[in-house]
């Protein structure tokens, strides 16, 4: 529990996508911090009454790509101080330049807003497979991503500078609970990319890392948000499909070995001190059902 003196005691805090890595999120704010206002939207109606049992003000909000929702709701929602945006970008599902249009919609709300800090959750899927370790800079403009959608959204959100502060965490990709790898790929028979490198991060540790920078103050800076340990997939789905008594899948060698890429935390580690909780991913919690 934060001091009653802290500058950060209390904080009007809203997630903008208060899903599968928003709820507990807000769930452990709500906990840690009684006295924050924590506000969560949903797309979905059944999800307000799970918000409200656990002290969360839910607002039911879609991107379509414009807020489809009366001006009252989304000035409420966004009466914060802490803005979270956590939509997924469904870049296969939606068509080019979808995902921008809706972060420009949340653009345009926050500048009318009181939101002065904004924490925007992208994703390390937008580096290419430069076969070496993969830094922040090594990606900044769209052309050099092979998901130039998340790159536009991130330079918008960017924009909002110098008036807010607005921090990009890059997160690897995040596993846990019931998200198990060996889930998807049970049973598959002669994968060719059993040699990769894995860049995963925990949904516990993706939840105290945002958590620890809402605590210990944001940065005008992108971040990657990796475990710091990289083994293969093979290692991986052999050792989650092994705990759940599925069938491994089986794996042969390639004549070309398949490019890849090691995300470094490098840039997170210098600038803040935070213990993982599963900096390996052979040693994340699983279940088969989501306790949050």
């Amino acid at each position: 529990m934060i001091d009653q003196g802290s500058k950060i005691e209390r904080k009007r805090l809203s997630i903008l996508g208060c899903g599968w890595l928003g709820f507990p999120l807000a769930q452990r704010l709500q906990q840690e911090h009684s006295t924050w206002k924590i506000a969560g939207s949903t797309t979905s109606s059944s999800n307000l009454g799970k918000f409200e049992a656990n002290g969360i003000e839910g607002y039911l909000l879609d991107l379509t790509p414009d807020f489809a929702t009366d001006q009252t709701q989304l000035d409420a929602f966004f009466n914060a101080d802490t803005l979270i945006i956590s939509l997924p970008p469904r870049l296969t599902k939606n068509e080019p330049g979808f995902y921008p249009k809706q972060i420009e919609v949340v653009a345009r709300e926050i500048e009318k807003s009181t939101v002065k800090e904004v924490i925007f959750i992208s994703s390390t899927g937008i580096y290419p497979e430069l076969n070496r370790i993969v830094k922040e800079e090594d990606v900044s403009a769209p052309e050099n991503s092979p998901s130039p959608d998340m790159v536009l959204a991130e330079n918008i959100v960017q924009s909002l500078r110098p008036l807010r502060m607005v921090t990009i965490l890059r997160l690897g990709g995040l596993l846990g609970h019931n998200r198990i790898p060996g889930k998807y790929v049970k049973g598959q028979k002669n994968m060719l990319t059993g040699s990769i490198p894995v860049n995963y991060i925990h949904r516990d540790d993706a939840v105290g890392i945002i958590q620890h920078f809402l605590e210990h103050g944001l940065k005008n800076e992108t971040f990657n948000i990796v475990s710091p340990i990289h083994p293969t997939r093979r290692e991986v789905y052999d050792d989650s499909c092994k705990r759940f008594g599925w069938e491994a899948p089986t794996y042969i060698q390639p004549e070309i070995s398949p490019d890849f890429k090691i995300i470094s935390n490098e840039k997170f580690e210098n600038h803040y001190s935070y213990s993982y909780l599963f900096p390996n991913p052979l040693q994340f919690f699983y279940s088969l059902e989501d306790k949050a």
